[in-house]
């Protein structure tokens, strides 16, 4: 399974990085409903920080943020299920199918790349600011052209860090 299908299927809600249950039953090749049911019948798995059901409010930021959602859930009267990356590795001991194991496997792999990514870009940044903080403090206050051109260099890696960041997804 290649990591970008996975990556855009990664969204933050609640300030959780989540897969939603219709995707989830896409990857699986389950419909939907049986997910959801199956979920429910094994509900004491999956605790608030493993899943949690959006709310209308929520739902309707997703459609409005999110382009690439099928037109029949968008006007469906129950809101999606979110699962955390510990939910959708809770889902494995729920779903006993060889497929299921399979895409579990794709996914925890998607959420290691993920925060390897954030990661790097946090080192990125942190270099950048020391980087700063070295040039002040060896020019002082004489060469004020120079810490122009670090500033326009400054916006334009964030420019470039922007265009990197996933889908989906924000720091």
């Amino acid at each position: 399974m290649k990591l970008s299908i996975l990556q855009n299927k990664i969204h933050e809600i609640r300030g959780q990085k989540v897969i939603l249950d219709f995707d989830l039953s896409s990857l699986y090749e389950v419909e939907n409903r049986a997910l959801k049911q199956s979920v429910r019948r094994n509900i004491f798995r999956f605790p608030e920080d493993f899943m949690f059901q959006l709310s209308k409010n929520e739902w309707s930021e997703v459609i409005t943020n999110c382009d690439n959602l099928p037109e029949n859930l968008k006007f469906s009267p129950q809101t999606p299920f979110a699962f955390t990356e510990q939910g959708v590795a809770m889902l494995s001991s729920v779903l006993k199918s060889e497929k299921a194991l399979l895409v579990n496997i794709a996914i925890m792999r998607t959420f290691v790349e993920i925060r390897k990514m954030v990661s790097f870009q946090s080192e990125v940044s942190q270099q950048m600011l020391a980087f700063k903080n070295e040039i002040e403090e060896r020019l002082g206050e004489h060469d004020v052209q120079l810490l122009e051109v670090y500033s326009i260099m400054e916006q334009y890696l964030d420019k470039k860090t922007k265009k990197v960041t996933i889908k989906g997804f924000k720091k």
